[in-house]
This record gives C-alpha cells, sequence and structure tokens, in this order.
C-alpha cells in the first residue's frame, strides 16, 4: 500500500552564466541583434496555476525544478545548462540526473536558495503541501511559477507554453507542442480505422494484489485510452481500489500495469491470479507493463507513453 502511495505522489509528482562582465566594443553587430531580440520579450507577465501573476524580468539563467514532468519540459525545450537544481525523483534524460538534488516530495528551501535561481517551476500537484517552503522563496527575492497540474493533453500542452514563455523559448514550446499535437493526431487517425468488434477493453492497473488500484474515468490514463479507441472497463472515477470479483466480472481483453518498476515480475504476478484464469486478457496472455514514467508525467514523452500503451493493446497495429 505504501508503493502505491508513493506511486501517486510521484506520479503527482513531471545554468547559463552572463557572457561576460560587459560588451566589448569589437563585438560582431550580429551577435548583438541576437541578444537584444532574445531580451525582447522580457519582461513576461504569465498568470500561473495558482492565478498569481509572475512577472519574470529577464531571460531565466539559472533555472530550479521540483518536479520530474517540468525538468522533462525544460531540458526538451533546450534548457539543460540552465537547470540547476532538480528533485530527488528525477531520472530523465540522464543528465537531469546529474544535477543537483533539491529533495522529495518537501525541497529542501535552503538548498534552493544556495543554488541562486532567477527562476523555480514548481507545480499545482504539490503547491498547496509546499506552500510555506514556496512563500519563503519568494520572500527572499525567487521567482516561483507553478505549473498547473495537468490532467488532459491540452493542459500539457498549456504547461509546456507556459514554461517556455517564463524561459524565453516561447516558439521551441510552440513548435514542440505543434509537433506533438500532429503526432498524437495520427496515433488517433490509425485507432479510429480500429472495427467496433476488434475493440478492446482495458484495465490499466497500477498497484498490484492484494490491494488492486485502476485507472477510473477522470484520469489522463482514461483519455490516452480513448485515444486509441480501446475501452477502460474501470467506470468509477479517478483510482479506486478494485475488488478482484468486479474484475473478473468486467473481464478485461487486455490488463496493463504500470508498476513493475517497482514489483518483481508484475506481468507474471496478474498470470497467476487464483481465480483470473477464465479473463479473456489472462487466458490470452494480453497482460503487457508499461513504462510508468512515459504514461504519468504530464511531460513532452506523453505522447511516447500514447504509443506505447497502443503497442500494448493492439499489437497488431501499432507496431
Amino acid at each position: 500500500m505504501r508503493k502505491f502511495y508513493a506511486f501517486l505522489l510521484t506520479m503527482l509528482l513531471a545554468a547559463g552564466v552572463l557572457a561576460g562582465c560587459g560588451e566589448s566594443a569589437e563585438q560582431p553587430k550580429e551577435e548583438k541583434k541576437v541578444e537584444e531580440g532574445q531580451n525582447a520579450a522580457f519582461p513576461v507577465t504569465i498568470n500561473d496555476a495558482l492565478d498569481n501573476e509572475v512577472v519574470i524580468e529577464a531571460k531565466p539563467e539559472r533555472i530550479v525544478s521540483v518536479i520530474p514532468s517540468n525538468t522533462e519540459i525544460a531540458f526538451e525545450l533546450g534548457l539543460g545548462e540552465e537547470v540547476v537544481g532538480v528533485s530527488d525523483f528525477d531520472n530523465y534524460p540522464q543528465e537531469a540526473a546529474e544535477k543537483e538534488k533539491i529533495g522529495g516530495l518537501e525541497f529542501n528551501v535552503e538548498k534552493v536558495i544556495s543554488l541562486n535561481p532567477d527562476l523555480v517551476l514548481a507545480h499545482a500537484s504539490s503547491a498547496q503541501s509546499s506552500e510555506a517552503g514556496l512563500q519563503q522563496l519568494r520572500d527572499a527575492g525567487v521567482t516561483v511559477l507553478v505549473v498547473n497540474d495537468a490532467k488532459s493533453f491540452d493542459q500539457v500542452f498549456e504547461s509546456i507554453e507556459m514554461v517556455g514563455t517564463a524561459a524565453g523559448e516561447k516558439e521551441k514550446a510552440e513548435q514542440l507542442v505543434s509537433d506533438m499535437k500532429s503526432q498524437l493526431e495520427e496515433i488517433k487517425t490509425k485507432a479510429q480505422g480500429i472495427k467496433e468488434e476488434d475493440r478492446k477493453s482495458v484495465m490499466v492497473e497500477v498497484s498490484p494484489a492484494p490491494e488492486i488500484y485502476a485507472a477510473g474515468t477522470e484520469t489522463f490514463m482514461d483519455e490516452m485510452l480513448s485515444a486509441i479507441n480501446a475501452e477502460n472497463i474501470i467506470t468509477e472515477e479517478g483510482w479506486p481500489k478494485m475488488d478482484p470479483e468486479a474484475i473478473i466480472e468486467r473481464n478485461p481483453d487486455v490488463i496493463i500495469t504500470t508498476h513493475g518498476y517497482y514489483t518483481e515480475d508484475a506481468v507474471g504476478n496478474v498470470l497467476s491470479r487464483d481465480g483470473w484464469q477464465d479473463i479473456n486478457a489472462v487466458k490470452n496472455k494480453q497482460v503487457a507493463d508499461v513504462d510508468s514514467d512515459m504514461v504519468t508525467r504530464s511531460g513532452p514523452r506523453i505522447i511516447e507513453g500514447v504509443e506505447e500503451l497502443a503497442k500494448a493493446v493492439y499489437p497488431d497495429i501499432f507496431k
């Protein structure tokens, strides 16, 4: 049970240096124009996820991210050098894991301040529990931007554009979002070709027996299943604890697990459960484990997560 809560918290949980003391008289005019163009976007005012009006005076050169999804967005926007601190859970890309760690679910305020950031990328999922720490940062003169807790593709796109605007990479963010939307539409178009009689019913299990929790309605996972033209058998809202008998009765064609990163042989665990032998997914060995980070972090890799989910549910169509 503790591992499940850790999963949910983790799930709820996605440095440049000044060019010099001054401009040389011999500095090329082209270089000056580039710098002027970059600075022209600032100051910028953003209403963050808590509806705080955040003013960013200049392009941030030292960024701290308190959640993996924000970190993945920053790196995808080419801000790897600017990122100077990340959470203990950050593991992608590899360069992120090598950054200074600022703590886990409760970040270390003193550590963050010691990194001298000019922008902290916080997150709405933990903003309430971290309210005192975030206020300490603001009181210390650090600009704090609370990124929304995305529950849909559109909200992920909004998060990316928010971070891009705040960090002076608005055009890159818009291009990234455009590319992600195109990839998602390609997946949806392919999925729309699935005949009704071939449409699969699916359960996404996020915590194993004996206490089985699954992805229900009003979750990102439910939207992902809809995108690939699959039916979610979990009709309860959120992340309900499921009675094994209810799962047997609903008889999913496919069972997806997302807990393989901390459980031993997640697929084998499902296939060997007593009384589940007649479930279509078990009988036909249609059980697969997918990378939890890809399908739960609301960042740039979420479309890859949809593709992985599609391959697991419709392996003959999405190869």
